[in-house]
Order: C-alpha cells, then structure tokens, then sequence
C-alpha cells in the first residue's frame, strides 16, 4: 500500500472539505445528509478555529503518495489545555475497503502518544460496523451510547500514555 500524507487543513482547501461533507454517501452515517455549501463553509471555519488551539492537533487532508485528497483525518482538543484528543476521519467513497481508514488512525493514535493525553474518543453511529472494527482493532472500547442531535452516537475509548504523562 502506499504511503498517505496528513497535512492540517488551511483556509484554501475548503473545496476539498466540502467534496467531503457534500457527499452523501460519505455523510450517511454521520450527518444521515450531504451539507449544503453554507453549513459546509460553517463547520469549516470551526474547523480552521479548532486547528490554531495546537501545533499538532487538529484537521488533516490525508493525500496519497501521488497526491490525491482521500479524506479527513481528525485528532480534535475541545480546548489547548484538554487532556482528551477525538479521533476520527472520512474517506472519499472510491477508497473505502481499502484499509486507509485503519492506517489514518494508526497514524493519528501515533501522533496522540507524543502528547500528553489521558486519552482519546471517538463517536461513531452503531451501525457503522467498519468503523467500530478500525478502532477496536486500534484497542478502543466501547464506552456508551449517547443521542447527538437526534441522531445515535458510540462513544468508543482508548486510554494513552503518551511520552509527556
């Protein structure tokens, strides 16, 4: 397999984001819809805000070697001083099955065990079997079920000890 780049995302790469949240398919199981533009264009600026708490964490285009946008790949602090990060990460439909989501998240929980973390969550919807088999096979664990916004949400965890701690 080839090698996959993540780089924080930056204010000129919102059409990159938005072929993301404005695809269905790739929304179905977070959103149940594709974002129009203006919704797209809100998260995104959130995006960009929440990638200045810190040098590391944040939002990443993750790039293949030949450098196609696959998707996102996220390790999220809620503040500069959180001692939780939220992993997770959004693939273009034509690279699901290929193992990339598994090799985004090694690469994130990588970058976590730098830090100083207590440790890392990451929600998923119950019935995004694929995602929960990446994280689990990553030690996540199920924590609890919760409604976020109507819709179901997992919160999966995963303890780090991380360099700093």
């Amino acid at each position: 397999m080839t090698q996959l780049t993540l780089e924080k995302f930056t204010a000129a790469d919102f059409a990159d984001y938005r072929q993301l949240v404005g695809n269905a398919e790739v929304m179905a199981m977070i959103t149940e819809r594709a974002l129009p533009e203006h919704e797209a264009r809100a998260d995104f600026d959130k995006l960009l805000a929440n990638n200045a708490l810190h040098p590391l964490f944040g939002s990443f285009k993750v790039r293949d070697a030949a450098g196609r946008f696959l998707g996102l790949g996220k390790l999220t602090l809620e503040s500069a001083d959180s001692r939780e990060a939220e992993l997770g990460y959004m693939l273009l439909p034509e690279y699901w099955g290929k193992g990339w989501g598994g090799r985004i998240a090694a690469q994130l929980l990588a970058l976590a065990q730098t830090q100083a973390l207590d440790g890392i969550f990451a929600i998923i919807d119950p019935a995004n079997v694929a995602s929960r088999k990446i994280l689990t096979k990553q030690g996540f664990v199920h924590r609890e079920y919760k409604d976020f916004d109507g819709l179901p949400g997992e919160i999966l965890y995963r303890k780090t000890v991380g360099e700093n701690t």
